[in-house]
């Protein structure tokens, strides 16, 4: 990982300011907890009407806690899973998502029910894939002809083998493919912005709403844009590219695909970019402190359990871990008050 940003870890312009964040969870924790008084609840309304900043930041605290409160307020959460499952399904009516949802049960379903950012066509698409992750989950896979796959967390594709061609359709999230030799049969990676074929290599592909992102780090791989615009990536380089344009090619970060072995190499970048990549591994909000977010981050951190990782973070940097909820973490400066004042 270099001082560059990583692909798809800029901060997100439309997401509320810091304080108002951690403002309007506090609150949520109140009137949740059932023993908020009337005067709590004015002094909420009153909060929450004095600037705009207050109404987008409660809206984004309900939508997180949607993905938690109806699991997590029952008195059998599995059935609580099951029905959302069922309701899915028939609004799907694809016979083939009813057997995909006995692997998503449990937390698993928690896991789908929180990605980010994924619109939800492309969401249903993702349930009936042929290989998938949920939040949090990395697995590698085989391929019928023998090419190796490692899916990211929350990530899904689909394989099309015939006798004329070898091809992966990925609807969301990030793989590393490692390509069997097949001289009758091309290897192609479709993805909503484009087509590349592998021409003998090994391959990180990143798929976000507005961008397809491609690291190769041996042999190459030729990227078509949906609009025809071409190139052939060599080993060492990476490009971005969307259904219009072609980027330029930039040396490739070898550190990006630490990720198939569970780590995330930190080389010096801000902690903001730390928590923009760890976010992706988690269920929930995990949010820092303007004060805090330009801090230098170097180190290797395991992106199987965050949790570990922030309490690294916590032990390398003068940050502290505020856990308000369960599903709500941010990371703030140590000398800060235990809580944010409303």
């Amino acid at each position: 990982m270099s001082a560059t940003a990583l692909p798809g870890t800029q901060p997100d312009p439309a997401e509320p300011p810091h304080q108002a964040m951690e403002q309007a969870a506090e609150w949520y924790a109140l009137l949740r907890s059932g023993e908020a008084t009337e005067a709590d609840r004015r002094g909420w309304q009153t909060w929450l009407d004095s600037h705009p900043d207050h109404c987008r930041a409660w809206s984004y605290v309900e939508a997180v806690s949607r993905n938690f409160d109806p699991i997590h307020t029952t008195a059998d959460p599995k059935l609580t899973a099951d029905k959302l499952w069922a309701a899915n399904t028939r609004v799907l009516q694809r016979r083939r998502v009813l057997t995909s949802i006995a692997g998503l049960a449990g937390t698993g379903l928690l896991g789908w029910l929180t990605w980010r950012h994924t619109p939800l066509p492309a969401m249903a698409l993702a349930w009936a894939a042929d290989h998938r992750t949920a939040t949090g989950e990395m697995r590698e896979v085989a391929l019928p002809d023998g090419t190796r796959a490692w899916l990211n967390t929350a990530t899904a594709f689909n394989e099309d083998y015939s006798a004329s061609q070898r091809r992966l359709h990925l609807l969301h999230g990030e793989i590393l493919i490692e390509t069997a030799h097949d001289a009758q049969r091309p290897f192609y990676v479709d993805t909503a912005h484009g087509r590349l074929q592998a021409l003998g290599t090994r391959f990180t592909v990143r798929l976000d709403e507005k961008e397809t992102f491609l690291a190769v780090y041996e042999g190459a791989v030729e990227v078509r844009t949906n609009a025809g615009a071409s190139a052939v990536v060599r080993s060492g380089q990476q490009v971005h590219f969307t259904p219009d344009a072609l980027g330029a090619p930039e040396p490739a970060d070898v550190a990006r695909e630490a990720w198939s072995r569970g780590m995330l190499v930190a080389h010096n970048i801000p902690l903001s970019e730390v928590v923009q990549e760890l976010r992706r591994y988690r269920s929930g909000h995990l949010g820092v402190a303007p004060e805090v977010a330009g801090l230098r981050v170097f180190g290797n951190f395991p992106l199987h359990d965050t949790d570990e990782t922030l309490a690294l973070l916590s032990e390398a940097l003068p940050v502290r871990i505020h856990r308000r909820m369960g599903w709500w973490v941010s990371i703030e400066p140590k000398a800060a008050a235990e809580s944010t004042s409303r």
